[in-house]
């Protein structure tokens, strides 16, 4: 969700940072104030149209930020890299408006394309209002949508698909002309020959033969350490060659210790180092009388080495992908000489795949369209509740798979239903978009809605204010509002205000609570703050807001 967004110099906005907590918020305040304002700056987050003009008068640049927390696995982050990996991280956006040029992007610091934040951002945010950014104006939106209401899985047109195409390019590959074929034959049997004569079995047979040349070409070396060693440790084999070994003089000090019976603790781990030291001794002798010089077995390792490097050279950086290599030769040669009895069975195979396919397009297709008049009754009912009573939407499936659904909404009788994203009324079109997500619960964690209040009033308000409610159920939802009647239902509501400062004009955004929030509310039903009647009529509709949120 979007916990903070701080927006700099743009329009009446000097410096404006909001903290923004989970279920409804509610942004309230007199026309012109800069609620607006706020969405624009969301929008131009999310990668919108950028407008120099919003910049502020005497402003070099507008710049706005936005940190979200607890982020879905779908967004990304530019270069393919996962800017969202599953884990409960955050997620910082930004954008830079200059009043001259070209506007910035930022992922996380990094600097990116207004596609790039655009991309990530439509996993974060949706906005319903009269704005670009709405991701079910999309049709593959709205296809996923009515599958997910519907619970249709494509994964079988998906899987016939990748079965067909797999079996059309096995054909391709045994196509070609004869003389390309019998050139491509004789390479691949001297390719399939050199490498059955090398033998290859062992991945790791090149780190082997290193560590064995290693041990072969050193031998009188590693002889010399390992006698060098022994003798420190059992001394020379003649007493006046050099001075006693380590367990002669380890013997010598146990020795000394167990006169006396303190110290005999002390003698007793002295005498097993002592034999622990001996065992080592033996043990060096031993691994020294068993190297042997051996040029004949070194020659042959070495060679090894020089065929495994060579056959690396031509066919994979590592002997894995050599033998991967020579199994792919060996299956194509397969199926070359297989010739006509191999793409005539390929060939019946690749019928079946086809028909197989045509008919799992029949059932999706069958699936959608029986879906789309069921999703189009479910949205309509909660198009009555949100005063348009006589609108209608309908969800209209297109296409072989039935892969082209698209919502059409019709807001007036006799007119006709156009696709959402060629509604006029930005307020229609947020009703629309918030009756629809009262029966779809897959959308981005955030959901903002401006002017969805728009040309309702009374029970028809109270009725979006209870449906955005419902929503921050299990979203977080904005709402730019001028009414009471929705602003009543927000878990927190923030008045943005605008004052005159040093003789410019700015606007502000200070969350209400309690007391304040009344008078607030107050103000949107009578545009007068301390009117008791008001008053009383403020804290009647957060009290009948709070008990329909509590009612089951």
């Amino acid at each position: 969700m979007l916990s903070e967004i701080r927006v700099k110099d743009l329009g009446v906005i000097e410096d404006l940072a909001l903290t923004l907590g989970p279920g409804m918020t509610a942004l309230t305040g007199e026309t012109g104030a800069g609620k607006t304002l706020v969405v624009e700056a969301l929008e131009l987050l999310m990668g919108g149209r950028a407008d120099a003009q919003l910049v502020r008068a005497g402003a070099s640049l507008a710049r706005v930020e936005g940190r979200f927390v607890g982020l879905p696995t779908s967004a990304e982050a530019p270069s393919g890299e996962d800017a969202l990996d599953g884990s409960p991280r955050e997620l910082i956006l930004a954008r830079e408006l200059p009043a001259d040029g070209r506007s910035k992007a930022y992922v996380d610091g990094r600097m990116a394309t207004a596609q790039v934040l655009s991309e990530v951002g439509s996993a974060l945010v949706d906005l319903h209002g009269q704005h670009a950014h709405q991701s079910l104006i999309h049709q593959s939106a709205q296809r996923r949508s009515l599958d997910h209401f519907a619970g249709i899985d494509d994964s079988e047109v998906t899987l016939a698909g990748a079965r067909l195409a797999e079996l059309t390019g096995r054909l391709a590959e045994l196509g070609g002309d004869t003389r390309g074929l019998a050139r491509e034959l004789d390479l691949l049997r001297f390719q399939l020959a050199e490498l059955e004569e090398a033998g290859l079995e062992d991945p790791d047979e090149e780190e082997r033969l290193s560590e064995e040349a290693d041990v072969l070409s050193r031998v009188e070396e590693l002889r010399s350490g390992l006698e060098a060693a022994r003798r420190s440790l059992s001394g020379a084999d003649s007493e006046l060659d050099r001075p006693a070994g380590a367990s002669t003089l380890v013997a010598e000090a146990s020795s000394c210790l167990g006169r006396h019976e303190p110290l005999r603790e002390l003698a007793g781990r002295l005498a097993a180092l002592g034999a622990e030291i001996d065992d080592i001794a033996r043990e060096l002798r031993r691994r020294a009388e068993d190297l042997e010089d051996d040029p004949t077995r070194l020659a042959q390792v070495q060679e090894r080495r020089h065929l495994l490097s060579g056959l690396r050279r031509k066919y994979g950086d590592s002997i894995a992908a050599v033998i991967a290599f020579r199994e792919q030769v060996r299956r194509r040669l397969y199926d070359i000489e297989q010739g006509e009895a191999r793409r005539s069975v390929i060939e019946v195979e690749r019928d079946d795949a086809k028909k197989e396919l045509s008919e799992a397009e029949e059932r999706l297709a069958a699936r959608r369209r029986e879906a789309a008049p069921r999703l189009s009754a479910a949205i309509g009912r909660h198009l009555k509740e949100l005063a348009m009573e006589r609108a209608r939407l309908e969800v209209e499936v297109a296409g072989v798979r039935g892969e082209q659904v698209t919502f059409l909404l019709g807001a007036n009788p006799g007119e006709p239903a156009l696709p959402l994203a060629r509604v006029a009324s930005g307020g229609e079109l947020a009703r629309a978009m918030l009756a629809t997500r009262l029966v779809l619960s897959e959308a981005p964690p955030t959901l903002v809605f401006d002017e969805v209040d728009a040309g309702v009033g009374g029970e028809a308000a109270r009725a979006v204010g209870r449906a955005l409610s419902e929503i921050a159920g299990d979203h977080q939802v904005l709402v730019v509002t001028h009414l009471a009647q929705v602003a009543a239902f927000a878990d927190a509501q923030v008045a943005v205000r605008k004052e005159v400062r040093g003789g410019r004009t700015v606007a502000t955004a200070c969350p209400v609570t309690g007391e304040e929030r009344v008078r607030e509310l107050s103000r949107m039903l009578s545009g007068h703050p301390d009117s008791a009647a008001a008053r009383q009529h403020a804290s009647e509709l957060l009290e009948t807001a709070r008990r329909s949120a509590s009612d089951p």
